[in-house]
């Protein structure tokens, strides 16, 4: 919190939020809400919401998923047999401000309304509306499961060992990505209504929501020409070493991307022979003799503890950080006083569980909660603000925006994936965001290589990943080093409503761009640091990339089977996941400040922004002590898993979810005998027999085309979904069907695809607006038209290097260009 601040009241306390329907998306977005203190209602049928008996279980057979996934809510039942049932979810739903629908994955019992009537007489009513695949399009029909919509994605078939089956982590995946999407949907349109007293309704597709960690590899491999493969468990490409290792104690997750990292680790293993290796700058060039490096630097490795190793590389500045289980995090002091680890109580068991990671310091999260019992309300006493329940929109009254954030500026210091990903969901929203870059020091994503043929062919302005994570954002080139660049940052975040920077905690206020500073600047301001760790960490100087946020989380620790090593999920999950958690941060900040009149400051530790992934063993654990990873099956649905098809590589995912689908596929598979078991209904009598229907499930896919099994089974209403490559996803018919890559043009690469946001307000995507910025592109733009700068003023800035549109080489660097403002 800023000196001298004093809590506000809860950021979100004026909202009332009802959700219907059972699907862990809308069930997180909703809890979203309930975090920063909405009331939310919970709508279950008699028989209580599906989600209840979700394993993994507590001892005393609770979810322990629905119990993260609900705490702080109402629980409100109606039966559907009721002739008053339509009555009453009506009168809710009219006397709400947001209803978050999830009958399109389960409709839980839930009476049928008329939710585009109640928006006709309640025009300030947002709706959001999540289904798995949308509805329509090739797959709108399909049956579907968590790991099923992860394979489709391009998210399973690049985990595990070389020889298959892939591995893939356990469920809980889809809910937590989608149920982000969906509050960043909400909030904007609170931020819209905050001006024009109109809701706006949204649809939500989960399985392209899943695309938002799969669009890196997607266009890496388009723009390398190099068709992705499995590399082995904790191996991905494009980089290497990007995994984890065992120690003499413990499990070490390390990532080297830099060539001065590189040198770095080399000079701490004492291995000259790989550093001084010309052929190893890279880490694409590494990853052609990893067997060679691997050989001498496991070794080393076992000589020292993982806590001794991550010591030393603090020193060195090199990303490296032990990997925790789940009994680590519930004894991290540091992560129980942020609120990373909360209270929790179910029933009358008192447990522990992942906390709300937007920590925003003036209107913090609530810190843990209640579960309520089906049909129990909770009473809390936060106050109530105005809202736009049961209005209209005046006649002749204020226009609703093409898009929510329209008029909202953002200023971006953000380099790589997280930050840029946080402020492309921004702009993608209609917010301006102008994206500040050094032509000394320009966002890495542009690249790291520095020598001659790279910076003066202009190759930095050839990179995919940087085109799709800067598009809709304009660009500015300032020294922030020189007093000129300082001081034109300053009067551009003067303007602004948002900044955005996920540098080393310590960058922006050595620059002079700290948050006291900046709030005296403009009192509104939204401030939000993206470091790894969180500002006042003991960890606060660990260098880190999505790799290391993820294997810090204690997610590899549940992840595998249990005789195995800790198995990273994604070549840098947490980047992803942080930018999305900071957009959430930074839509509840600018509510609250649109409001309110007052800024403030967003502390987000992207490690902590991992940790709902693994929120069910954490609360299990922290009853029982026990701890289980299942490999490629699931602790409630027999049979689930990866089955190989004909040809290389080919795999499909299948999940039996119920009895009903598990007969089908019985049928199927010609086991009639098995259909008509009536014993065999039971998933526990099913496990005894496990291993027998997985071998007969792969003798019937071996012989089918990946496709086709997954036709043939999709017919018979089992989930099942073809492992795809992220490359793969580009001849997707569902996402082709829905024109879900856009085109789009760019000088010094022409026209490229680039994927949609996966929130609609119709049936097709919002348009991207404009390509990403070649470097310093928009300078004369924005100086002039924003600030006001004569033509002589800006030329002077050009001549002092302050400005520009040419990355600078390593060799004008030394020529007396400013010091490196490293990212995180």
């Amino acid at each position: 919190m800023a000196k001298g601040a004093q809590p506000a009241t809860e950021a979100l306390s004026q909202l009332r939020v009802i959700e219907i329907g059972s699907s862990a998306a809308t069930s997180y977005c909703a809890r979203l809400f309930a975090d920063f203190g909405a009331d939310v209602s919970k709508v279950e049928p008699p028989a209580a919401d599906p989600l209840r008996s979700s394993a993994p279980l507590t001892p005393s057979g609770q979810s322990a998923w629905f119990a993260f996934l609900n705490f702080n809510k109402s629980s409100i039942t109606i039966d559907p047999g009721d002739p008053e049932a339509i009555k009453r979810l009506t009168r809710l739903v009219e006397d709400c401000d947001i209803l978050v629908d999830g009958r399109d994955i389960d409709c839980a019992e839930c009476p049928s309304i008329d939710v585009a009537a109640i928006r006709q007489r309640h025009s300030g009513l947002i709706y959001l509306e999540a289904s798995w695949f949308s509805r329509e399009g090739p797959y709108c029909e399909f049956a579907a499961s968590d790991s099923v919509v992860r394979a489709l994605a391009g998210l399973v078939k690049l985990v595990g060992p070389i020889e298959g089956p892939p591995l893939h982590a356990p469920d809980f995946q889809t809910g937590i990505l989608a149920g982000l999407w969906g509050f960043i949907a909400v909030a904007s349109s609170l931020v819209a209504r905050l001006g024009s007293r109109a809701g706006r309704s949204h649809s939500l597709s989960i399985y392209e929501a899943c695309i938002a960690l799969s669009e890196y590899q997607l266009f890496e491999a388009i723009e390398r020409g190099e068709a992705m493969h499995r590399m082995g468990v904790n191996r991905f490409w494009p980089n290497f070493p990007a995994g984890i290792y065992e120690t003499k104690k413990g499990w070490l997750g390390v990532t080297t991307i830099t060539p001065k990292q590189w040198r770095a680790l080399c000079d701490m293993l004492d291995l000259p022979q790989l550093r001084d290796d010309p052929a190893l700058v890279l880490g694409a060039d590494r990853l052609k003799h990893v067997e060679q490096i691997e050989r001498l630097i496991v070794p080393k490795l076992k000589t020292r503890t993982a806590r001794q190793w991550f010591a030393e590389a603090l020193q060195r500045k090199i990303p490296i950080v032990p990997v925790p289980e789940i009994s680590d995090l519930l004894k991290d002091k540091e992560k129980i006083e942020r609120g990373a680890i909360v209270p929790l109580l179910i029933g009358e068991q008192r447990a522990l569980t992942a906390g709300s990671m937007q920590r925003l310091t003036l209107t913090p999260p609530r810190r843990g909660g209640k579960v309520p019992a089906a049909g129990e309300r909770q009473a809390f006493t936060s106050g109530r603000m105005g809202s736009a329940r049961g209005t209209s929109v005046p006649s002749g009254g204020a226009r609703l925006a093409e898009q929510p954030l329209e008029g909202v500026r953002a200023i971006d210091f953000s380099m790589g994936w997280a930050g840029p990903f946080c402020t492309r969901t921004l702009a993608d929203l209609g917010a301006d965001v102008i994206k500040i870059e050094a032509i000394q020091y320009p966002d890495w994503w542009r690249g790291v290589d520095r020598r001659p043929n790279y910076v003066h062919g202009q190759r930095y302005e050839k990179t995919f990943r940087f085109c799709i994570m800067n598009r809709n954002k304009r660009g500015i080139t300032l020294d922030l080093t020189r007093p000129e660049g300082l001081s034109v940052a300053k009067r551009l975040i003067a303007r602004a409503d948002i900044v955005v920077d996920n540098y080393s905690v310590d960058v922006l206020p050595k620059l002079g761009l700290g948050y006291e500073v900046l709030r005296t600047l403009n009192p509104r301001l939204v401030v939000m640091s993206m470091s790894a760790f969180g500002t006042n960490s003991i960890h606060r100087v660990c260098r880190a990339y999505g790799s290391t946020l993820e294997q810090g989380s204690a997610l590899p620790s549940v992840v595998g089977t249990s005789n195995g090593p800790p198995v990273m999920s994604h070549v840098a999950f947490g980047d992803a996941i942080g930018g999305l958690n900071g957009c959430a941060a930074v839509l509840v900040a600018l509510i609250h400040a649109r409001q309110t009149g007052q800024g403030q400051f967003i502390d987000l530790a992207q490690v902590e922004c991992m940790m709902p992934f693994t929120a069910p063993w954490i609360i299990v654990h922290s009853l029982s002590g026990a701890s289980e990873r299942y490999g490629n099956r699931h602790p409630q649905f027999v049979p689930h898993g990866c089955f190989r098809c004909a040809g290389e590589d080919n795999w499909i995912m299948l999940a039996v979810t119920d009895a009903s689908m598990w007969q089908r596929l019985a049928a199927l598979i010609g086991r009639a005998e098995w259909a008509a078991d009536p014993s065999l209904k039971s998933e526990r009598r099913r496990r005894l027999i496990e291993d027998t229907i997985e071998n007969e499930i792969e003798s019937w896919t071996r012989r089918r085309d990946a496709d086709d099994a997954m036709a043939e089974l999709q017919d018979a209403r089992v989930a099942a979904g073809v492992v795809r490559a992220p490359v793969d996803l580009l001849q997707d018919p569902h996402l082709r069907s829905r024109a879900f890559f856009q085109e789009v043009e760019r000088a010094f690469i022409g026209r490229h695809l680039q994927p949609s946001i996966p929130i609609r307000e119709g049936a097709v995507p919002s348009p991207i607006r404009r390509a990403a910025p070649t470097l310093g592109q928009h300078n004369s733009e924005i100086l002039a038209d924003l600030l006001g700068l004569e033509e002589v003023e800006i030329a002077d800035l050009v001549s002092k290097g302050i400005i520009g549109s040419k990355m600078l080489s390593e060799e004008e660097l030394r020529k007396g260009r400013s010091q490196d403002p490293s990212t995180c």
